[in-house]
Parts: structure tokens; sequence; C-alpha cells
């Protein structure tokens, strides 16, 4: 009788384990179709056909007033980019209102001229942004911390600052702790922008100017640094630790 028990109880562990590796194969193969499927969207969407491609040109002129400010970032890397392909085409994907940058620091949309969010397709890390002709649009940058950010923004591959080519190495925009900034379009002077403008390749700024190209349209880029801000450094040293807080939040 216990050798019988000791054979039922090798054949019940057996049978445990053929179904975890089943479990486990079904589970690879759920996400090997997954992978599969994230791939097929993303060569669809980068199929992008000549009647579909798209550029930004110079719109009507907007008021816009800059300053120079003198700050400097806390390391030459970035610590967030992103990359937003366009074109009129319906794109494939989940469509999401922003994107999330440095772990939810700073939430980026693209927004039209009355403020509503334009949708942004995700698939896998890609994004996309579906376009049209004669529409206008802005980039908007929301800071979610008490923290100070440069913003380096690029639109098919042209610097939106200064019209050069796009680097990171190149200044950006100061997005300020708690605020919110808007970039409406190609800045003319301190004064003014031209207005980001969907249009044909041919028609855009990058195909029309020295520092630009007709390869790079369809494109928008961003790259976000810290900054070291005057409020940080204005902040009283102490020497000694802080005491811990039950209460954090209450502070």
């Amino acid at each position: 009788m216990k050798k019988i028990n000791i054979l039922l109880c090798l054949l019940f562990c057996i049978f445990l384990a053929a179904c975890s590796k089943k479990a486990e194969e079904s589970s690879s193969n759920s996400n090997t179709q997954t992978t599969s499927a994230d791939a097929a969207t993303e060569a669809a969407n980068n199929d992008v056909a000549s009647d579909e491609k798209l550029g930004t040109k110079w719109g009507d002129e907007i008021d816009s007033h800059v300053t120079e400010v003198d700050l400097k970032r806390k390391s030459s890397d970035p610590i967030a980019e992103s990359i937003v392909q366009y074109a009129d085409k319906n794109y494939q994907g989940k469509s999401v209102n922003s994107i999330s940058l440095a772990a939810g620091k700073i939430e980026f949309s693209v927004i039209d001229d009355q403020g509503n969010k334009l949708p942004i397709y995700r698939v896998g890390q890609s994004y996309y942004l579906e376009g049209r002709e004669g529409r206008s649009y802005q980039l908007q940058y929301e800071n979610n911390t008490g923290k100070t950010f440069e913003v380096v923004a690029s639109v098919d591959g042209v610097d939106v600052i200064n019209g050069s080519e796009a680097s990171r190495s190149n200044a950006g925009y100061i997005l300020h702790a708690h605020d919110s900034l808007k970039i409406e379009g190609f800045r003319k002077s301190e004064r003014a922008v031209a207005s980001f403008t969907f249009s044909k390749p041919e028609e855009s700024y990058a195909a029309n100017s020295d520092n630009g190209s007709i390869q790079n349209t369809g494109v928008i880029g961003t790259a976000i640094y810290e900054l070291e801000s005057p409020e940080e450094e204005a902040k009283p040293v102490n020497k000694y630790a802080p005491p811990p807080n039950a209460f954090p939040a209450d502070r």
C-alpha cells in the first residue's frame, strides 16, 4: 500500500510539472504573438506613401516674447528623450493624449489652436501623430515636479529656436517647476514665432532652409535636461541629517 501511495505521488508530481511546462509554453507563445503583432503594426505605420508624407512650414506670425537666462545643466546627458513621427495617415496602435517623460516628471502633448490634444498612437516604444495639411499645431510640456528643466525641441530635424540643424547640445526653453511650456512655432525673433503648420514636405521649412533637409521631414524630437535652478541653491544647507518623518505628506 505504501508503494502504491508513493507511485501515485510521483505520478501527480509529473502531472503538475507537465501542466506547468505547458502553461509556460503557452505564455511564451502569447508573448511571441504579441511581439509579432506589434512589429507588424509598427511596420505598417512606418510604411508611409508619398502622398501621405508631411512636413512643417512657417505659418502665421504669433507674438511670443523670450529672454535669455544663464542656467547650467546638471548633466550633459538628457534625462529623457522622445521622437514622434507624423504623416497624413490613419495610424494604428493605442491612442494616448500625452507622452510621459522622465518617469512622469514631464508630460508632452501636441495640441491644436483651440488647445485640444491631438491623439498620438503608441506601438511598443514608438509614437505616431496624425497630421492634416494646413492644420497648425503646438508642442506642450507640463512639469509635474518642483524642479526646473530645459526642453530642447526640433521639428523636421531643425532646431525650433534658432533654425540650425537640430542638436541635443543646442540651447532650449526653460520649463519651470509646476509650470507648463507651449512652443507655438519656429522662432523668428525674440518677439515672435512662425506657427507650426503641416504642409507638403517640399513646402516645409526644413526643405527650404540652408540648415534643413527634406529627408528629415515628418518627425518631432524632444530632449529634456535637469537644470541647476537658483531656487534649489537658495535652500539652507543643514550639515545634520533631518529626522525621520512619520507623516511626510503633511509637511
